[in-house]
C-alpha cells in the first residue's frame, strides 16, 4: 500500500469508533501489536527529543526503502509511532519526504490526545521526515 493509503486505512479506522475512549483503545492496541523492538538500538542517539514519553526511532535503509524500528515506553504512544512507522515505512526516501505530513489533523488526534501527546507526534513525524531527508541526499 501506498502512504496515502494507509494514511486513509488509518483516518477510516479511527472514524470508526464515535466515543473518544474507543478510539484511545485502538491506539493502544496498535501498540499492543506492535512488532518487537531490537534492545541493541535503545539508545539515546535514536530517542525522538520532544516526546512527553521515551520514544525511539530507528532508520533502516534496504534496497533503496527506508523502514523503521520503533518503541517507546508508553503504551498510547507506542501505537502512534506504530502507526506513523506502518504509514511511512518501507517506502523510499523521496516518497516519504512528498508525503502528508497533516495527519494529526487528518485522523482529529486534538480530540484523542493531550496537547503534550499531539505536540510529541508531530516530533515523531518530524524525526520520521528528517530520517527521508537524511537518506535521501546520501542516494543521490
Amino acid at each position: 500500500m501506498k502512504i496515502e493509503e494507509k494514511i486513509q486505512y488509518y483516518k477510516e479506522s479511527l472514524d470508526v469508533f464515535d466515543d473518544t475512549m474507543d478510539k484511545y483503545k485502538y491506539l493502544l492496541d496498535q501498540g499492543k501489536n506492535s512488532k518487537k523492538f531490537p534492545e541493541e538500538f535503545r539508545k539515546d542517539n535514536f530517542k525522538v527529543k520532544g516526546c512527553q514519553s521515551q520514544v525511539w526511532v530507528v532508520p533502516v535503509l534496504k534496497e533503496k526503502l527506508l523502514s523503521f524500528h520503533t518503541d517507546s515506553d508508553a503504551f498510547l504512544t507506542k501505537g502512534m509511532i506504530t502507526i506513523l512507522s506502518d504509514i511511512y515505512g518501507n517506502n523510499t526516501p523521496e516518497d516519504i519526504m512528498g508525503a502528508d505530513f497533516e495527519i494529526v489533523k487528518r485522523f482529529n488526534l486534538e480530540i484523542i490526545l493531550t496537547p503534550g501527546r499531539t505536540n510529541g507526534v508531530y516530533s515523531m513525524l518530524k524525526e520520521i521526515k528528517k530520517y527521508a531527508e537524511t537518506f535521501s541526499k546520501k542516494n543521490s
